[in-house]
C-alpha cells in the first residue's frame, strides 16, 4: 500500500470498486471490496486523496473516510463520465474517477456533515408527504365528480368535499362510495397533521439559525425556503459569485454559442429542483402582491410589461437566488431596493 496518492472509489450496495495509483499516475490497487472491507482498506492507507462519484449515500463515506485523515473530493458523475474509456464496467468507473479527481478544472460537491443531511431529511419528507396529500385530495375531488359533487381545486376547497362525507344527512353519496371517501378523508386530514408538525419543527430551526433568520428577511423566501438553502448548501463559498449559485440551481438560461454567435433558451433545470420550484413559487406571490399596491424595483415594472408573467417570477427567482448567495457569503442584513415603483 506504499506510494498510493490518489484513489478513485466506486460506490455501491455492496461491492465497491478501488483504483489507486502513485504520484506519477502507475497503478498499485485495482480490485473490488465487499462493503465490509471498505473501511478497513482505507485504515491501512497512507493519508492521500479520494475522489468519489457524488450520490445518495457518498456523504457518508466521505465523512468515515475523512475522518481517517484522507482527503475527499466528491464530484458530479455527469463530469466524471468524460473520462471513462469505452466499455463501462465498475473497474473503468473506479479508474476514470481517480483520473478526474486529479484534474484541476473539476467542480466538486461539498460534503455535508450529519445535521446537514438530517435537516435534508426532514424536507425531504415534508415534500413527499406534501405530494402524496396532493395525489389524495385530486383522487377525491375526481370521485366525487363522478357522484356530482364539484368543488373547486386546492386543498382550501377539499374541506367542504370531507364536510360533505362526513354528513350521514347528504343522501348525493351511496352508502359504499361513503365508505370509500372517508378512508381518503381520514388520509388527508392525517396528511395535515404530520406536514403541520414537520413544518413547525422546519419553523422552530431556522429560528435557531442566525443565517436562516437574515435570509428570511428577503421578500418570496420563507422559513420552508432558507432551511432548504441551509441544507442544500453548507458551503456557498463553493460558487465564486452569485451568477454560478443561481446557475447550479437551474435559473439561467441554456446557452448554445458556435461561431461568435449566442443563442440564449429557456432555464436548463438543473441542480436542485426543490429549491428551485420554492424560488419562483415566492416570486410568483411577491408579483401577485404588487397588483395589490406592493411596490416593486424600476427593472422588475419594466420586464412586467413586456414578459410574461412567469418568465417574470423566473427572472425573479434569479435574482433572489443572488440575493441569497451575497447574504450567505458577506453575512450582511437584506435591504431593500430603494427605488421602487407602484404598479
Amino acid at each position: 500500500m506504499e506510494g498510493i496518492a490518489t484513489v478513485g472509489l466506486d460506490l455501491a450496495k455492496n461491492t465497491f470498486q478501488v483504483h489507486a495509483v502513485n504520484a506519477v499516475g502507475d497503478v498499485i490497487v485495482r480490485r473490488a471490496l465487499r462493503r465490509s472491507q471498505v473501511l478497513a482498506f482505507f485504515e491501512r492507507l497512507p493519508p492521500c486523496l479520494v475522489g468519489m462519484e457524488a450520490c445518495g449515500s457518498a456523504h457518508y463515506w466521505a465523512q468515515e473516510i475523512g475522518a481517517m485523515g484522507h482527503t475527499v473530493r466528491l464530484m458530479p458523475a455527469a463530469y466524471v463520465k468524460a473520462y471513462v474509456k469505452r466499455n463501462k464496467t465498475d473497474a473503468a468507473d473506479a479508474e476514470a474517477i481517480c483520473e478526474a479527481v486529479t484534474r484541476p478544472t473539476m467542480r466538486y460537491v461539498a460534503v455535508k456533515g450529519r445535521q446537514e443531511q438530517a435537516a435534508a431529511i426532514i424536507l425531504r419528507t415534508r415534500d413527499l408527504l406534501t405530494r402524496q396529500r396532493t395525489q389524495s385530495i385530486n383522487a377525491l375531488r375526481g370521485h366525487m365528480a363522478q357522484l356530482g359533487v364539484i368543488a373547486a381545486a386546492g386543498a382550501k376547497s377539499c374541506g367542504k368535499l370531507i364536510a360533505i362525507i362526513r354528513d350521514d344527512a347528504d343522501d348525493r353519496l351511496p352508502a359504499t362510495a361513503r365508505e370509500a371517501l372517508a378512508e381518503i378523508a381520514d388520509q388527508i386530514e392525517t396528511l395535515n397533521e404530520k406536514i403541520a408538525a414537520l413544518e413547525r419543527k422546519i419553523v422552530a430551526t431556522v429560528r435557531q439559525d442566525e443565517v436562516a433568520r437574515r435570509l428570511t428577511a428577503i421578500p418570496g423566501v420563507g422559513p420552508i425556503t432558507a432551511a432548504t438553502v441551509r441544507a442544500a448548501v453548507p458551503h456557498p463559498g463553493g460558487f465564486r459569485r452569485g451568477r454560478d449559485f443561481a446557475a447550479w440551481i437551474g435559473l439561467t438560461p441554456r446557452s448554445s454559442s458556435s461561431g461568435g454567435k449566442e443563442k440564449l433558451g429557456s432555464i436548463s433545470k438543473r441542480g436542485n429542483p426543490q429549491l428551485r420550484s420554492l424560488l419562483v413559487v415566492g416570486a410568483m406571490a411577491i408579483l401577485k402582491l404588487s397588483r395589490n399596491g406592493f411596490g416593486m424595483p424600476p427593472w422588475v415594472a419594466a420586464l412586467q410589461q413586456r414578459r410574461p408573467f412567469k418568465v417574470v417570477a423566473t427572472a425573479m427567482a434569479n435574482k433572489m437566488a443572488r440575493v441569497i448567495w451575497a447574504l450567505m457569503m458577506k453575512g450582511e442584513q437584506y435591504s431593500a431596493p430603494t427605488a421602487m415603483m407602484k404598479p
